[in-house]
């Protein structure tokens, strides 16, 4: 828990405004806006660091997006331009390409993607565009990771897709912190408290998970859990995806 809330949403700010100084001096920072609460309040970190006419929303539906009116709510509410690009054209022209494709159904012995793979496909194809828009902003741009320290606790990202970005304001925080700052940014509570989801897979993340993000935080905090079996499953999670929190390896060279 954060003691205070108010002040650290000013010291991350200043963090922000410091490393744009130092790499981007005049360029913008490019947030994909999903609507839910760790998009709203990194992109309202990059407002209060930057000002709003350089920070740039990216709203990208795959389809129908049932909660697009939390994201269009964010942008008003920020003061921040925003730009919608629908990514299904992208998605169903690869889906489209895998099925036609009989080298992949030979190499794969399937002719579609994988459940786990078609779950995560939509946020590499996000990830891409907030650098194809970020590349093609006059004055630079760099993309601004959105991911917790909670969800990254236990490996609830896709690597290369929303695990990537340029600088990351949230990767210290759980998700009860990200709630905090939210609060003391003035975010509303329908978008802070909104219950979390990845939109890709149709679950809330808790459902998805199997055990409550409250649950979770604790143990990261403070390392109790009153459930063994709990604790056991949430410490293999974390140490099966620590590869996604670390540098990619390379040979040692030595020579």
């Amino acid at each position: 828990m954060l003691t205070n809330p108010t002040e650290t949403a000013r010291a991350v700010s200043n963090w922000i405004r410091d490393y744009f100084d130092q790499n981007c001096p005049k360029g913008r920072a490019v947030v994909g806006i999903s609507g839910g609460k760790d998009s709203a309040v990194t992109a309202a970190l990059c407002a209060r660091a930057l000002g709003k006419d350089r920070v740039a929303g990216v709203l990208m539906p795959d389809g129908a997006q049932k909660d697009i009116a939390d994201s269009e709510a964010v942008v008003r509410l920020l003061g921040i331009s925003s730009v919608t690009i629908n990514i299904a054209g992208m998605h169903q022209a690869f889906r489209d390409e895998i099925a036609a494709n009989s080298g992949f159904a030979a190499l794969a012995g399937r002719e579609s993607l994988s459940r786990d793979s078609e779950i995560n496909f939509p946020a590499r194809l996000r990830m891409a565009t907030l650098y194809a828009v970020a590349q093609s902003l006059p004055g630079g741009a760099l993309v601004i990771n959105t991911c917790n320290k909670s969800e990254d606790w236990v490996g609830y990202s896709t690597k290369f897709g929303d695990s990537a970005g340029d600088l990351s304001p949230l990767a210290v925080f759980t998700v009860t912190e990200v709630r905090q700052l939210g609060s003391a940014l003035g975010l509303p509570d329908s978008i802070v408290r909104k219950t979390p989801s990845d939109g890709l897979s149709g679950l809330s993340d808790e459902a998805k998970l199997g055990f409550t993000y409250e649950q979770l935080d604790r143990l990261i905090e403070t390392g109790e859990c009153e459930d063994p079996a709990l604790k056991a499953k949430i410490d293999r999670m974390h140490a099966a995806n620590l590869h996604k929190l670390q540098p990619m390896p390379h040979f040692p060279r030595k020579d």
